[in-house]
């Protein structure tokens, strides 16, 4: 197909579709092709399969969004949500679309920046709002430049790479950036900076947004949870620490477990 758009034809999401059941597998090819705002590149069965097809995809024409069901036979004790943690700190990742039965996962996948939740029956309605959601959330593509932060330093204006911001803090109806350069202000509220940013951010806090990729320690406390985001380890690190709610504290220990490995887990 042709995937360039035209005048008054709207551009179509390559979209990849993970179900190992062949009814349900095909019937949500038919609707998200029905919706005329995607195309189905690929439709697999399996886990391995869909790894292969994000690695081939990683080398050729974009792949905007993978629907992914969360109970996979055949793929041991991985699930659908194995796929998006595995991606969780790539920047480059697709969206991530999850359609399954299972409503309890719903709050562990949001954690993990999935898209949004689609539970089976399927219907028309529910995958073209689902698509239409998708359109807007459509990353720019690099030809239109990397998204850079403007933040304040008294009466100077600071640009910043998304690349160097530890984390983003909201108090007193005032929002910060701290960076290796100092802390910030910023006129943008943190919802809109996770609009913007959101799939290299992860939200451990109302008040809090991280990146992840600079989390260097998890603490623990009786109830509570932190974790200190910045360079180092130990008397010289420099960097900030960030409380994490208890309803995300589980979520976020698991995050980061996802893409680590040395701890014997039992």
């Amino acid at each position: 197909m042709n995937m360039v758009p035209t005048a008054g034809d709207a551009y179509r999401l390559r979209a990849l579709v993970v179900e190992d059941e062949w009814p349900a597998r095909n019937y949500l090819v038919e609707l998200i092709e029905a919706s005329g705002l995607a195309e189905v590149v690929g439709a697999v069965a399996s886990l391995g399969e869909a790894r292969q097809a994000l690695q081939l995809a990683a080398g050729g024409p974009e792949l905007d969004v993978v629907f992914v069901d969360i109970a996979l036979t055949g793929s041991d004790d991985a699930t659908g949500l194995d796929l998006v943690r595995a991606s969780v700190h790539d920047p480059r990742r697709p969206m991530f679309v999850l359609a399954t039965a299972f409503k309890e996962h719903a709050i562990e996948a949001f954690a993990l920046g999935v898209d949004d939740y689609l539970l089976k029956p399927f219907t028309q309605e529910r995958v073209d709002q689902c698509l239409r959601r998708l359109h807007a959330r459509k990353r720019p593509s690099p030809a239109a430049g990397p998204l850079r932060i403007v933040a304040r330093r008294g009466k100077n204006l600071v640009f910043l790479e998304p690349s160097e911001v530890w984390a983003f803090e909201a108090a007193d109806r005032l929002t910060s950036v701290h960076t290796p350069h100092g802390t910030f202000d910023l006129d943008l509220s943190l919802a809109s900076i996770e609009a913007s940013f959101g799939r290299a951010l992860t939200r451990v806090h109302r008040n809090w947004l991280v990146n992840a990729a600079y989390i260097k320690e998890l603490e623990r406390d009786g109830g509570d949870t932190r974790i200190f985001v910045g360079v180092g380890i130990g008397p010289e690190r420099r960097g900030v620490c960030v409380p994490v709610s208890r309803d995300r504290a589980q979520s976020v220990r698991d995050m980061l477990l996802a893409s680590a490995t040395g701890l014997r887990r039992g």
